[in-house]
């Protein structure tokens, strides 16, 4: 007769093994796509050329061979880590680091954080591959990539502490309100993590991101002022302009507004700006000149060295005229579309749905979470059922084709909300520049604009290219 433990095992695997399959069946209809699209769709003939198309229809391949292999190793460790009892394996050596330590093995607190230490540093070592690799190698290739080795050790060394500072404090917290919380424990639950949710929301972009990239106040002048008239004719409470140094980091572009309640701030990546992009254009020329000067001073080069240089910086000033981000009509009908989202409560909507939800998946985890057979067949003792364990094996593991399901239905949802902002902005007298922007941003992060139906139905949060300029030509 089988056991409770085995059907428990075999039943996770399985799903995990149908939805990869699943994802793995979308990914090579859209790869198929990349392989097969060579012409430009005869909507964009006119304002996409060939050589921009190509690059992202190579891109796009890039990233999709990127992501069936990521995919397919992260299957396999899941497998392994089921199968093989390594959550249990991991929840002890958190207890012998701890009783290394002084901390006694009931604590139970104490041990989860050690465990949260210890997934976390494993997380990162298995991660670290893929991060270097999409990195310097698929970003770089494509002229996405503008971070340093420095930069981008400093990066993840800040992020881990900033992960552990945060992650340790909330599962104390989380653990203790299961322990005490009795018969209503649920309800606590949730309420802090509402609460810490909310906070996060709020603190996130004024305290948390700036120790990654810096932010200014955007400087005076005409998109400053169209900015503001824009904000004070919706009455949005504008608080503060700013412009985030993402080139740093990536030549992708975007921007967005955050703040719940009362002023808000709007925040510009420098390369959606054209002004910015022209800014930096002039100062590599100028760098640029001084070493043709150079060259041409120093007598010793050869003649194939002078050609070599001279083909590589014609190559890069193309590189750099092809990337000019949006002119200042453009920006603001970006910003009229993300006021649009302002003006009809989106970001309400999105964290009611995520509230809900949560609320749902931790009633459920209060109806398994002291099933024993679900402990012992991860490899556990019996009578051993470490909380944390148990929450994230209901809401990962358990809970995976409800959480599927969930995913595609806020998929949906998304792009209802997405094309409300579009048409919010057309209603403000900005679809032109809108469309404008919206192929210029698409051509400067390389997005390629023809997608499979099943693919994107199921993956894109944001309405496709041809979507968006078909939502537009209908309402103009």
């Amino acid at each position: 007769m089988v056991s409770t433990e085995t059907v428990i095992v075999v039943s996770i695997i399985l799903f995990s093994w149908a939805e990869y399959c699943w994802e793995l069946f979308l990914s090579l209809r859209q790869i198929r796509v990349y392989k097969t699209k060579k012409k430009i769709p005869h909507e964009l003939e006119s304002v996409l050329d060939l050589e921009t198309f190509e690059k992202a229809r190579v891109y796009g391949l890039d990233k999709a061979h990127f992501n069936e292999v990521k995919s397919f190793f992260s299957i396999v460790t899941n497998t392994c880590l089921i199968c093989f009892g390594w959550m249990s394996g991991f929840w002890s050596l958190s207890e012998n680091l701890a009783v290394s330590l002084g901390v006694s093995r009931d604590n139970e607190i104490a041990i989860s954080c050690f465990y949260i230490i210890v997934l976390n540093i494993l997380s990162l070592v298995v991660d670290m591959p893929f991060s270097i690799y999409h990195t310097f190698v698929l970003e770089e290739r494509h002229g996405f990539n503008k971070q340093t080795v420095g930069f981008f050790i400093k990066d993840n060394i800040k992020n881990f502490i900033l992960v552990q500072v945060l992650a340790i404090p909330i599962t104390s917290v989380i653990v203790y309100i299961v322990q005490r919380g009795g018969d209503m424990f649920i309800v606590w639950l949730w309420s802090f993590c509402c609460v810490m949710i909310l906070l996060l929301v709020m603190i996130y972009p004024s305290l948390i991101a700036p120790l990654f990239d810096k932010y200014s106040p955007l400087p005076d002048g005409p998109l400053r002022s169209s900015i503001e008239a824009l904000a004070a004719s919706l009455k949005f409470p504008l608080g503060q302009l700013y412009v985030v140094e993402g080139s740093k980091r990536s030549a992708h572009s975007n921007a967005y507004f955050y703040g719940l309640f009362g002023s808000k701030r709007i925040v510009l990546f420098d390369t959606l700006l054209e002004n910015y992009v022209k800014k930096v254009d002039d100062e590599k020329k100028t760098e640029e000149t001084d070493e043709k000067k150079t060259e041409e001073t120093d007598e010793k080069k050869t003649e194939e060295t002078d050609e070599k240089k001279t083909k590589e910086t014609d190559e890069k000033k193309d590189a750099t005229r092809k990337k000019k981000g949006c002119n200042d009509a453009e920006v603001l009908a970006v910003l009229a579309h993300e006021l649009g989202h302002w003006s009809y409560s989106h970001i309400y909507i999105n964290l009611v749905v995520t509230q809900v939800n949560l609320l749902l998946t931790f009633m459920a985890f209060g109806l398994m979470f002291k099933y024993a057979p679900l402990y012992t067949a991860l490899g556990f003792a019996p009578g051993v059922q470490p909380i944390l364990v148990g929450l994230v094996t209901v809401l990962q593991m358990i809970l995976a084709p409800y959480n599927a399901l969930l995913s595609f239905a806020m998929t949906i949802l998304s792009r209802k909300l997405e094309f409300q902002a579009d048409n919010f902005a057309i209603k403000l007298g900005h679809s032109k520049f809108l469309k404008n922007a919206l192929i210029k941003l698409n051509s400067d992060n390389l997005g390629f604009p023809v997608h499979d139906p099943l693919y994107s139905a199921w993956h894109h949060s944001h309405p496709t290219l041809l979507q968006r300029m078909e939502n537009l030509n209908k309402k103009e």
